[in-house]
């Protein structure tokens, strides 16, 4: 379980009604915003702060890790944001009945604000420019402490709750149950194309032949089964053209616990075949699986244009904050 503070003044009723945090993977002029990029690193269980108008008024509990999925219709007027995607985390928010307001508490607080990422400037006011960010286990002991009873009761009944059964990813799920319903309304496609992209979006149909015409073996188990592999895109089919959704050098054959792991954004590929292994994935429960530290050194360099796809995995799907830590 880790702390993380979340600066709401914009979007605290559509964040905290819908469970969510939501936020751009970028700034608008594409650089990378460290405060985004925490997203990535949220787990399952953690104590999330929400902060609002100058008070912590909600705490919520993470739900899930961070997945792609479109902007919230609720942020705008009218329209889906079916085009503009960044990083979402499913939270179950509980409004606290007596808020607290940091600046109160500044001088307690103050010893306790990290150099680099602080979400309160040293006169207890919120830092603008932040989001999302990480709080140090004290800082988040203290501030639990000072909400009182009510922030020991959620936080207290986190540490023993069960995630395992939670239903992962729900935006992703409707935005590609959105994307099926474009390619079968697609009149400028042919019934064989339709079948093609929608069996590829399983890893079935023609993208596996393309896939198994590429690679041979699971590249971290080596098992070679065909019976015991999935093709699993490197650049997701949510975020895929049609051309890319079938294309055999934007998949991999896994076996399926290979498979989850890649698809939830769990480990990665460098282009010359290092295994990247997320820091919020659970290294005990890939070793019951039997992905040793053995298994996840180097699996042999990817061709040219997997690289191309190896890529977008890594900076759009990949669980693990661009930051410079502090």
């Amino acid at each position: 379980m880790r702390y993380w503070w979340v600066n709401q003044n914009q979007t605290y009723k559509q964040e905290v009604l819908g469970g969510y945090l939501w936020s751009p993977k970028t700034k608008a002029n594409g650089a990378r915003n460290p405060f985004y990029e925490f997203m990535r690193e949220v787990s399952p269980g953690d104590v999330v702060f929400s902060f609002c108008d100058t008070e912590i008024k909600a705490i919520g509990i993470a739900q899930s890790n961070a997945y792609e999925a479109p902007k919230p219709l609720e942020f705008g007027k009218v329209g889906a944001y079916w085009d503009l995607v960044g990083w979402r985390v499913d939270v179950r928010f509980s409004k606290l009945v007596t808020p607290i307001r940091p600046a109160a508490h500044i001088n307690v607080l103050r010893p306790y604000l990290a150099e680099k990422y602080a979400p309160l400037r040293s006169n207890g006011h919120g830092q603008q420019s932040t989001y999302l960010t990480q709080l140090s286990d004290s800082l988040g002991d203290l501030l639990v402490a000072l909400i009182g009873t009510e922030g020991r009761m959620i936080v207290q009944a986190a540490r023993v709750e069960d995630f395992s059964s939670s239903i992962p990813n729900i935006g992703q799920v409707i935005w590609e149950e959105h994307q099926l319903s474009a390619v079968q309304e697609d009149d400028r496609l042919m019934a064989t194309e339709k079948q093609s992209i929608v069996l590829a979006r399983r890893g079935q149909g023609l993208f596996r032949q393309r896939v198994s015409s590429v690679e041979r073996v699971c590249r971290i188990t080596r098992v070679s089964q065909p019976e015991y592999l999935r093709a699993s895109h490197s650049k997701p089919w949510r975020d895929s053209n049609n051309e890319e959704r079938l294309n055999g050098e934007n998949g991999l054959l896994l076996t399926p616990d290979v498979d989850l792991l890649f698809d939830r954004g769990f480990i990665s590929f460098e282009d010359n075949g290092n295994v990247l292994v997320s820091p919020v994935a659970d290294r005990t429960a890939m070793s019951k699986m039997g992905l040793t530290e053995e298994l996840l050194g180097n699996v042999g360099a990817f061709s040219q244009g997997q690289r191309t796809f190896l890529q977008f995995h890594r900076e759009s799907v990949f669980l693990e904050a661009k930051v410079v830590k502090p």
